[in-house]
């Protein structure tokens, strides 16, 4: 396996996100995952039903101790739910301002439970957007960041030039959430032109964990040495033949297939 990656997220008891998710996603793609994990959840694809919250300075150990011993090529955040918690992540990424980081800012899981606490949101601008090397919002995560309505594909290229001028070095802006059978996601990198991604739209409920394996398969990519547009590239493949692979299980919204085309994706 190449590209040791760690990641920062909330566990999902339901399988279909967060560091479940993530750990599926990087294995699929021929990495090796690690985890600090930042929350423990009741989940299952009808929703998020308690949460229990890691100490921060538990988070920061567990990185510590994963990176001392083993080593890492690049890291991603999911849910970080406190400012505490967000302190002592940025605390660790500091030292490794070298390695590539993907910071999705999770808010609001698909059931519509809140998994960031309103005081956390300025910190995660502060501390966490400058560390980045790519920021991975959906249209409602970065409508909160920027304080504004994201209404049509020339609003989205706005916010992507707003959003990179908050600090990160890059930004990937998801339009799943945007109406019409076209999916447009925007990606611009700092003394770029802002490229459009589109695609046909798979029409199912079967979406849940899609902002953290797409995350994930990009910090993937990026610990393995791919460029940035070639890992977003290969993180949108793997994202949509997983959603059109969906097992179906579940009443609400469903789990992805991360096992999809199993062999196609390790290098």
């Amino acid at each position: 396996m190449r590209g040791r990656i760690l990641i920062m997220a909330g566990s999902d008891s339901g399988g279909g996100a967060g560091i479940q998710a993530d750990i599926k996603t990087v294995t699929m793609l021929g990495g090796f995952a690690m985890t600090a994990v930042t929350a423990l959840t009741v989940q299952n694809t009808r929703g998020v039903h308690d949460v229990m919250p890691v100490p921060p300075a538990f988070v920061s150990a567990q990185m510590r101790c994963v990176i001392d011993d083993l080593g890492v090529d690049a890291f991603k955040s999911g849910m970080l739910d406190s400012p505490d918690v967000i302190e002592a992540i940025a605390s660790v990424l500091m030292t490794y301002a070298d390695v590539p980081y993907v910071l999705d800012p999770v808010m609001v899981a698909k059931g519509g439970t809140s998994l960031l606490k309103d005081s956390a949101l300025s910190t995660l601008k502060a501390r966490l957007l400058p560390l980045a090397s790519i920021l991975t919002p959906n249209l409602p995560e970065a409508e909160t960041l920027l304080g504004r309505r994201i209404g049509n594909r020339a609003d989205m290229v706005a916010a992507a030039h707003d959003l990179l001028a908050m600090g990160p070095r890059a930004v990937l802006l998801k339009g799943g959430h945007m109406q019409g059978d076209e999916l447009v996601d925007v990606l611009l990198e700092r003394d770029g032109k802002a490229e459009e991604f589109v695609t046909r739209r798979i029409h199912t409920r079967h979406t849940h964990g899609t902002g953290c394996t797409l995350a994930s398969a990009i910090a993937t990519g990026l610990g393995q040495g791919m460029s940035l547009r070639d890992a977003v590239v290969r993180a949108r493949a793997y994202v949509r033949k997983a959603i059109a692979s969906a097992p179906g299980y579940g009443a609400g919204a469903g789990p992805l297939d991360h096992a999809a085309g199993m062999a196609a994706w390790v290098n």
